[in-house]
């Protein structure tokens, strides 16, 4: 073969290598290139779903492809969870979930999926902490007047929750086991049934997000008297944390999108990218700020999936604390 022909030969090889490399890239950086379905693990109307549809909105708006958010709730969010976890792994279907995420695995002796290496972390969008409330009408002003009543009257308090095993439920749990308390567990089905049983007199105490209890605190009839974050919250600076109370205590709901064991990690990357400048933009800041009562984070694809992997241990432990079990 003559020299010409076998650098023709290796021009076309090498072109062919070129292009396909370049194609491959093109594609990663076109993601996403149709519609993205955002599977929430809860029903419409809750901060799940506001968070969802908040964010899908503002990712529509700077990709140009459409963020279909679809609703799945039930059983602590394993259907949702399963149904990402079967997708193509591709990056156009994902899933925003929470704390109950990590807390499902310690409850459930078997799962559809496997919470540790079926889903991997794009990125953790939020976090919200409850509230340890009271009716002003309980006469009860601060935590530390609360635990000495508790103390003092052994099984005369109980408080409600979102049911057992919820978040709600292994924050008050942990809270009575650090300090030896004695009070009466509630369970209802769901957040909001727990508010009508706290407000209609029938619990002592109620485990809840701030928005769901600021109108009664706007009326003067429900009193804050900690907070379950780490810290004291910036927007209610008056409240105490109760880790001032019991160390190392914190329990907030942590909001993030997961995607598929497999898909791309250039889509992963521009997903979290693209949530990150989302989470920048003041409408989608002021809405997640003042009307659900959260704080913004996000975070690196890795640093999510860190954190999931250290909260599935850390939930273990509290929810062995608690003595939940699904019936």
């Amino acid at each position: 073969m003559s020299l010409s022909r076998v650098l023709k030969a290796y021009c076309i090889v090498g072109c062919a290598a070129f292009g396909v490399l370049t194609g491959s890239h093109a594609v990663g950086q076109e993601y996403p290139a149709r519609p993205v379905r955002m599977v929430v693990a809860y029903g419409a109307g809750g901060g799940a779903d506001a968070l969802a549809r908040t964010v899908s909105e503002a990712l529509t708006q700077q990709t140009g492809q459409t963020f279909v958010v679809e609703n799945r709730p039930g059983a602590g969010g394993i259907p949702a969870a399963d149904m990402v976890s079967k997708a193509t792994p591709d990056g156009y279907t994902v899933l925003l979930t929470d704390t109950q995420y990590v807390i499902t695995p310690a409850l459930f002796a078997k799962l559809p999926f496997d919470p540790r290496h079926d889903l991997v972390g794009v990125s953790l969008m939020t976090r919200v902490p409850f509230f340890f409330a009271v009716k002003t009408s309980a006469g009860i002003d601060t935590l530390q007047q609360f635990i000495d009543l508790a103390k003092a009257n052994p099984g005369k308090y109980n408080y409600g929750s979102a049911g057992i095993g919820s978040l709600h439920h292994i924050a008050m749990e942990s809270f009575k086991t650090a300090l030896n308390l004695d009070i009466t567990h509630v369970p209802y089905k769901g957040s909001g049934q727990s508010i009508v049983g706290f407000i209609g007199g029938e619990t002592t105490v109620t485990v809840a997000s701030l928005p769901s209890i600021l109108p009664y605190i706007k009326q003067g009839t429900v009193k804050l008297l900690g907070v379950t974050s780490a810290q004291r919250w910036p927007q209610t600076p008056d409240v105490i944390s109760i880790a001032e109370y019991v160390p190392n205590f914190d329990f907030t709901t942590e909001l993030g999108i997961m995607a598929t064991r497999g898909t791309p990690p250039a889509a992963i990357a521009k997903l979290s990218k693209e949530i990150a400048v989302a989470l920048k933009r003041p409408e989608v800041v002021d809405r997640i700020n003042n009307v659900m009562g959260a704080a913004v984070v996000g975070s690196t694809p890795e640093a999510y999936t860190s954190n999931i992997s250290q909260n599935l241990e850390r939930y273990a432990t509290a929810v062995k604390v608690s003595g939940a079990k699904v019936q």
